[in-house]
């Protein structure tokens, strides 16, 4: 079965109700679409959480055939400086909308990639063009747009999504699809999209390709992502004093093509919700943090890797000369 259409966009909703696990949110937007009104917004929060979705599902129940000429999206990071206020947002705005519409909408993707020179250019196009267009901002953190702007706007924080959220849309699109899903394939796409609804049906859809019948290990391959058990038993085995057993275990995890800072993160997933005693789960986590700072400012992963690993071992071994119990 060739499967060319990118997923993400496929299933990208159509409607405000079809927009996953942001139900407060939702019921707001729907009602400014009931008063066919709406102020400037700002979309703030993680990736692959629906501010797209929202925004786009918002401008179809808005304008209905004639959406993409009263609709535009632009994204910030592309080009972050003043020009393209000035040209192509201050153009757009100018402009008359299309049809029956009171007004166009303009969704700023990225927003808090602009400067703050390009931000203060957009303030003044946002308060001369309000009557003919809304903007809608959207950002990974609200913090970063200035304060006129926010002030200007009405902010929506969206959140990571629920097991249920992914899961119910990710069945739906098997369904669609003609794919056999198996409970722990579904887990599997839960652990590594972490909230993410654009990682989920990318990893669906990569794995689709490789067969109709989805498996949690065909999952944790093409994400590149360690099963939560190897990271556990990594963990268990540098605790355990085992230390040269848990190098051989992040060589083959590393051998897969996993990257360090993958399975830092997956590390400080699974010592979270370890039963071990809250010191000593701070202890970890510091030395995770730790790890992971260094190897974001340039230091060599496999070394850093190595030692975090020692510092587990040497922790264990204290605890052990003192009469603690580390799990």
């Amino acid at each position: 079965m060739q499967r060319e259409e990118i997923w993400t966009e496929k299933y990208r909703p159509r409607k405000l109700e079809e927009v996953a696990g942001q139900n407060a949110i939702i019921n707001n937007l729907q009602s400014y679409v009931r008063r066919r009104n709406l102020p400037h917004l700002i979309f703030s929060g993680p990736a692959g959480v629906g501010k797209t979705a929202a925004a786009v599902a918002m401008a179809h129940e808005l304008y209905g055939d004639t959406w993409a000429e009263n609709f535009t999206e632009l994204n910030a990071s592309d080009e972050r400086g003043i020009e393209v206020v000035r040209n192509q947002i201050k153009n757009f705005a100018r402009t008359m909308p299309i049809g029956n519409a009171a007004f166009k909408i303009i969704f700023l993707d990225e927003a808090d990639a602009l400067t703050d020179a390009a931000q203060s250019a957009l303030r003044r196009t946002m308060e001369r063009y309000s009557g003919t267009c809304r903007f809608i901002l959207s950002c990974n953190y609200s913090s970063k747009i200035i304060e006129p702007i926010q002030s200007r706007c009405s902010v929506y924080r969206f959140k990571l999504l629920s097991y249920d959220a992914i899961t119910a849309r990710i069945k739906y699109i098997a369904e669609m699809e003609g794919l056999k899903l198996t409970d722990d394939a579904v887990r599997a796409i839960n652990y590594v999209s972490m909230g993410d609804m654009r990682r989920a049906v990318n990893a669906l859809q990569s794995a689709a390709v490789l067969s109709s019948e989805i498996k949690p290990e065909m999952i944790y391959e093409i994400t590149a992502t360690a099963r939560p058990e190897e990271i556990k038993e990594l963990i268990k085995r540098a605790l355990d004093g085992k230390f040269f057993d848990a190098l051989n275990k992040l060589e083959d995890l590393m051998d897969k093509g996993i990257s360090g800072d993958e399975i830092l993160a997956q590390m400080h997933r699974l010592v979270i919700n370890m039963d071990i005693p809250a010191r000593k789960k701070v202890e970890l986590l510091d030395r995770i943090g730790e790890a992971d700072y260094r190897i974001t400012e340039g230091a060599n992963e496999r070394i850093q890797l190595d030692a975090l690993l020692a510092s587990f071992c040497l922790s264990s071994s204290s605890d052990e000369s003192s009469g603690g119990k580390v799990c």
